[in-house]
């Protein structure tokens, strides 16, 4: 006789873990990457005119906002899901 599997609360708590891992490490990475462009790009740019000041922290943080972004989605799978 065959049996039909069901999920337990072990098995879909390993995937909300996959999941948010994926989540915080994809964003952590895409942020990363976007920093450092914009910061090079910035400090280029803050050498020329460094009144720039507030617009390249501006854009440099926007960066930033991709990995919290990511966390706050890890959050919410964990809770929710």
């Amino acid at each position: 006789m065959a049996y039909a599997q069901t999920t337990t609360g072990s098995e879909t708590a390993g995937y909300k873990a996959i999941g948010a891992g994926l989540a915080i490490g994809l964003a952590g990475i895409g942020g990363g990457i976007a920093v450092a462009r914009t910061g090079a790009a910035g400090l280029s740019v803050l050498s020329e005119k460094p009144e720039a000041f507030g617009t390249v922290l501006l854009i440099v943080a926007l960066g930033e906002g991709i990995a919290i972004y990511g966390l706050i989605i890890a959050i919410l799978v964990i809770i929710i899901l």
